[in-house]
């Protein structure tokens, strides 16, 4: 009976959360089948069992971590008959790769706990409950003795898992939660809905009285003394997606001296051009620009590391998307080496992935140089944050009408704010505010910008 064990996820991962299981104890997996749905500090992946037979056991539920190498589940008889050895076996659990050329056979998710896996005490990827001394929970009931209980109703439908992480944090149960997605699914509006609700003051609470100056009490501080701490509210863990954006931001602000430049802009022969091109984001557009410029000012696709700044020849550009994870950034290889129209196909494709959950870790790293659209969100601009190791991030704040001097009358344009926000280790003003004009002129006359569509 061979044990599969959580596998090598890359990029410096050690550990996963269980998201969701696709197999119960019973199923038949045929090899490099997804088994289950493991979240990362970068992104929800399916892991695929390299191994063809009966599920006998699993191990972990839904919101356990587990370190790389535990056991994920135990595949046993029946055995498959003797095949080539590259086909019993494929030996590859890489994340996003399948290693055989036979179809995958269908598969039946299983959402909720499966009553033939037995735990005890609180989640854990060592403490386990064995039933009759056996590994796993195939025979009778503990409790009394028959046969497992009767099938659970279908799991409400749920595609975040930041959606049943926040649930789970609050006692919410998500079977109680009406969804107001398409076709029924919850989505986090719908649970932090269901929490204000429930946290709401009730009608005719007592109205607690007036604080009277320099009066000590249970809940007032008296001179010299300290103000009591807050009490109650939620509390969201650090980990997972979240606790790496943190740890990149905590290290940019910590290792990057970084300086802030900014330009107004007319857009309005810009929105033309997008309005010409149904196919091609505003986002698209100005990504395009943004690897022109780095070809004339390679100093910004770069990286410091140890006492060298590595000037880059590819521009992974990654740049900002939101889902219901949280903000997310997602990485185009080689894009210059795209033209506009294939830039914008790949920016397209990653954002719907993204907001999807199905981006893999090697999709949300190794980007050189990232920009984002933050005029979606209603802003003007904003000094961003650069998403360390790289050396510059630019961004274009929303777009309104505003006066503009046009050959010397003024008229009423379309204007944007673009900003840069760079490594001063890297390069100085003058290379800085050198991409960003370049990127402005392209934004005021995007023709020049686009002769290879």
């Amino acid at each position: 009976m061979p044990d599969f064990r959580l596998p090598d996820l890359g990029e410096g991962l050690t550990e996963g959360e269980i998201v969701t299981w696709l197999v119960s104890v019973g199923d038949h997996v045929s090899i490099d089948q997804p088994v289950v749905e493991v979240e990362t500090a970068k992104a929800v992946v399916e892991v695929p069992c390299p191994f063809e037979g009966v599920v006998s056991a699993r191990f972990g539920e839904p919101g356990e971590r587990l370190a790389v190498g535990s056991v994920l589940l135990t595949v046993g008889e029946p055995e498959p008959e003797p095949l080539p050895e590259s086909s019993e076996y494929s030996g590859n659990v890489l994340i996003g790769y399948g290693t055989s050329t036979t179809p995958r056979r269908r598969r039946r998710a299983s959402h909720v706990h499966d009553p033939r896996v037995v735990r005890s005490g609180p989640p854990s990827s060592t403490l386990r409950t064995p039933v009759n001394g056996s590994p796993a929970a195939n025979g009778a009931s503990a409790a009394n003795g028959s046969a497992a209980g009767p099938v659970p109703a279908a799991a409400p439908a749920v595609i975040s898992p930041l959606v049943r992480q926040l649930a789970r944090e609050n006692g919410l149960a998500l079977d109680r939660i009406t969804g107001t997605g398409p076709g029924g699914v919850i989505r986090r509006a719908d649970v932090e809905r269901e929490l204000a609700a429930r946290t709401a003051p009730t009608t005719g609470q007592a109205v607690p009285d007036q604080a009277v100056p320099n009066q000590a009490g249970p809940d007032r501080a008296g001179p010299g003394q300290d103000a009591p701490a807050p009490t109650g509210g939620r509390r969201i863990p650090l980990r997972g997606l979240r606790g790496t954006v943190a740890a990149k931001l905590v290290a940019s602000r910590r290792e990057i001296p970084e300086a802030t430049v900014w330009v107004d802009v007319d857009a309005t022969d810009f929105l033309a051009a997008r309005a010409a091109l149904p196919s091609v984001s505003l986002l698209a557009l100005l990504a395009r620009f943004t690897v022109l410029g780095l070809k004339k000012f390679p100093e910004l696709n770069s990286r410091v590391e140890g006492d060298e700044i590595v000037v880059l020849d590819q521009v992974h550009l990654g740049f900002a998307a939101q889902t219901d994870r949280g903000l997310v950034v997602p990485v185009v290889r080689d894009a210059q080496s795209l033209t506009t129209a294939e830039l914008a196909a790949a920016l397209a494709a990653r954002t719907t992935a993204a907001r999807e959950g199905r981006l893999t870790p090697a999709d949300l790293t190794g980007g050189t140089f990232t920009v984002n659209n933050y005029g979606v969100f209603g802003v003007d601009g904003s000094a961003a944050i650069i998403n360390h190791p790289e050396a510059a991030i630019l961004g274009i704040g929303r777009i309104m009408d505003r006066p503009w001097a046009v050959d010397g009358q003024l008229a009423v344009r379309k204007v944007a704010q673009l900003t840069l926000a760079f490594d001063h280790r890297v390069c100085d003003g003058g290379t800085a505010g050198g991409f960003l004009r370049f990127v402005a002129d392209c934004v005021e006359s995007p023709i020049t910008a686009l002769a290879d569509l």
